[in-house]
């Protein structure tokens, strides 16, 4: 049957930012040098099962859009023009899966769709799946937040009114989930008044689809990119992030695997995500988009002949070609065995790293080197 297990995601991307100051909508702002968009399809495209993604986009913004699809090699993404409105524009990708009017290719209609914002990069598979779930077996569901601040309500002469009970409320995020369905003939039913001032997809389901959804407890990193500050939270999130993610590189040589097994046992407890490799492994572009999924920034290559820099040219070579360097700074660390019985190479490997570390910087990579006096005996 069409559609059936489907996970498609739709990102409504088509507001002004005003809240954000600035003549660029928050979404197109560069975080860390990447826009905040990109950031965000980044994330959903680590999820092998979500089969297309259709990004809604004002009309003035369509070829700025598509620039960046096209510079930093997004894949599943379709285009569509949105509407005046937040729902306005969730209602126009919704259709693109109904009605022919997409920026490109035809789509099949879903089982599932997710809803998301285009400025909360920091979602992660795990929520991601929990929703879809839950999705299934109610029609609907929606990760949420503890609230921060107690809700007030205020008079008209601005006098308080009444208070929440804050421990009875929560804070609906993204992302929420729904059988295709369901929320497309919410849509369908809703009042023009819904769908220009309304702002909960859930609350539609609730009221013209009779589907009751099911509330996930979502992790702290749900929050979107509001303000201007929460573009530097963004960048410290990001770079914390990357300086907890690290792969060890060596070949099958007896020396370099004892050499990585040692890293890998020490780091480990240092560094979150330790992960070592056979160079065997990573021998291409898609070798090392599929191992590392995006994620991983920093790298510890192991050479183990006395003259050359045979095995980080390779992994360097792999990834200018993968364009590591496009979103930050790659950091690679080349060790060097020095072995007793032939010394003297020294100084013509450090000649050959720096030739190298000025090469790679071109592309955003940065090397450095580490020279390891090595003997089986201290094994």
């Amino acid at each position: 049957m069409e559609g059936e297990r489907r996970v498609a995601v739709v990102l409504p991307a088509g507001g002004s930012g005003e809240r954000l100051g600035g003549s660029t909508p928050k979404q197109y702002c560069p975080v860390l040098g990447r826009p905040l968009i990109s950031r965000t399809l980044e994330a959903m495209e680590r999820v092998g099962w979500i089969s297309d993604i259709v990004v809604v986009v004002a009309t003035e913004s369509v070829d700025l859009m598509k620039n960046i699809v096209h510079r930093y090699g997004h894949k599943r993404v379709t285009l569509v023009e949105g509407g005046v409105t937040r729902h306005r524009s969730i209602f126009s990708g919704l259709k693109a899966f109904i009605e022919d009017h997409t920026l490109g290719p035809g789509l099949q209609k879903p089982e599932v769709v997710i809803i998301h914002d285009a400025v909360r990069p920091f979602v992660d598979e795990e929520t991601l799946l929990q929703v879809t779930s839950a999705a299934r077996q109610y029609g609907a569901a929606g990760a949420v937040r503890p609230l921060v601040s107690t809700v007030i309500a205020p008079t008209p002469d601005g006098c308080l009114d009444h208070s929440l009970d804050r421990a009875k409320h929560r804070a609906s995020e993204m992302p929420q989930a729904f059988l295709f369905d369901v929320i497309y003939k919410s849509y369908l039913q809703c009042s023009e008044y819904d769908l220009d001032f309304g702002t909960e997809c859930l609350h539609l389901a609730l009221a013209y689809g009779k589907t009751r959804a099911k509330l996930l407890d979502g992790p702290p990193d749900l929050w979107k990119v509001t303000y201007k500050r929460d573009l530097y939270t963004a960048e410290s999130i990001i770079k914390d992030r990357i300086s907890k993610h690290l792969c060890i590189v060596t070949n099958i040589k007896e020396e370099a695997v004892q050499i990585g097994f040692r890293l890998h046992e020490n780091l480990k407890f240092h560094i979150k995500h330790v992960k070592a490799i056979s160079s065997s492994m990573c021998k291409t572009v898609q070798d090392v988009q599929n191992i590392f999924q995006g994620q991983c920034y920093n790298y510890v290559c192991i050479n183990v002949k006395d003259s050359d820099l045979e095995e980080s040219r390779k992994l360097i070579d792999l990834l200018q070609a993968a364009h590591a360097g496009a979103c930050y700074q790659s950091v690679v660390v080349s060790v060097h065995l020095s072995f007793p019985e032939h010394c003297g190479g020294e100084m013509q490997k450090l000649s050959e790293l720096r030739e190298l570390a000025k090469e790679s910087q071109k592309s955003d990579i940065l090397l450095y080197g580490l020279l390891i006096h090595f003997s089986k005996s201290s094994v």
